[in-house]
C-alpha cells in the first residue's frame, strides 16, 4: 500500500493480528489525531518536607487515535469493527503501526518517486470503538471511509536508523 500512497495520504495504518504478524487490515489516510499519552503523577504529602510534595510516576492513559479521510483497497477496516460488535469475537483486538511519510523522494535514478517513512507509531491491543463512512452522493467525489476511531493499551514511536532524535 505505501507504494501506492497518494500525496494527500501520508499516513499508512497497517493493523495484525496479535498472535501472527500477518496484516489483517490496511489504509491510507490523510489526518491522523489523538497520538497522546497522558502520566497522572502520584502526589505524596510527607510530613515535615515544607517546601512542596513528592511527585512519583503515575499510571498513563491514552487518547483515542482517530484517522480521518481513508482509502483501501478492502472492505476490511469495516469488517473488523462489524465483527468486534457481534457474537464471539466481541472486543477482538489487534495490534499495528501508523507510517508517517515525509515527502516523496526518488528510490532509484529516473524510478517513480517513492514516499520515505519518517517514523512509525506502534500501536498495541487496539479495539476500533467508530466507523463513519462519507455521506452517499451520486455526485460527489468523496473518499471510501470518513473516519475510524481506535482505542489503545500501548503507544510507542520509533524512528528509523540515523534519524535526528532517535534514541539508542
Amino acid at each position: 500500500m505505501a507504494s501506492q500512497l497518494f500525496v494527500p495520504f501520508r499516513f499508512n495504518v497497517a493493523l495484525y493480528a496479535q498472535d501472527r504478524d500477518e496484516i489483517v487490515c490496511q489504509g491510507a489516510f490523510s489526518e491522523v489525531s489523538g497520538l497522546e499519552l497522558t502520566m497522572e503523577p502520584k502526589v505524596i504529602k510527607e510530613g515535615g518536607r515544607n517546601w512542596g510534595d513528592v511527585q512519583r510516576s503515575g499510571p498513563t492513559t491514552f487518547a483515542p487515535i482517530v484517522l480521518r479521510r481513508g482509502v483501501t483497497t478492502s472492505g476490511d477496516l469495516w469488517s473488523w469493527f462489524d465483527v468486534t460488535t457481534r457474537g464471539a469475537n466481541y472486543g477482538y483486538r489487534m495490534n499495528g503501526e501508523i507510517e508517517v511519510f515525509g515527502n516523496p523522494s526518488t528510490a532509484e535514478p529516473g524510478g517513480a518517486a517513492q514516499p520515505n517513512p519518517t517514523m512509525t507509531w506502534k500501536l498495541t491491543d487496539v479495539l476500533p470503538t467508530k466507523f463513519k463512512g462519507p455521506d452517499l452522493s451520486s455526485t460527489a467525489t468523496q473518499v471510501a471511509i470518513e473516519e475510524v476511531t481506535l482505542v489503545v493499551e500501548g503507544l510507542e514511536l520509533v524512528r528509523p536508523q540515523g534519524a535526528a532524535g532517535a534514541g539508542p
